[in-house]
C-alpha cells in the first residue's frame, strides 16, 4: 500500500487525531514558534529540549489536556 501525505511523528498523530486542538491553538498556549511546532508534529527524529517539553506540556494543560510527554519525545 502506498502511502500519501507528510511524514509525522507520534506527537503530530495524536495532534491530528484531537478534534478540539489544532497546531495554531498550541503554538499559542505554549509559546512556542510555527516552526518549532511543525518539527515536533513532522520530523519523528527530533529530540526536543527539556524547556521545549515543559513549554508544550504546559500548553497541552491550558488546553485542557493533561498527558505524559515521555510516551512521545524520550
Amino acid at each position: 500500500m502506498i502511502k500519501l501525505g507528510k511524514k509525522r511523528s507520534n506527537f503530530g498523530r495524536w495532534v491530528d487525531k484531537q478534534k478540539d486542538i489544532n497546531k495554531l491553538e498550541l503554538e499559542r498556549a505554549s509559546n512556542l514558534s510555527r516552526m518549532t511546532i511543525s518539527k515536533l508534529c513532522s520530523d519523528p527524529d527530533y529530540r526536543p529540549r527539556f524547556s521545549t517539553v515543559i513549554k508544550i506540556n504546559q500548553g497541552l494543560k491550558k488546553l485542557g489536556k493533561n498527558m505524559d510527554l515521555n510516551d512521545f519525545f524520550y
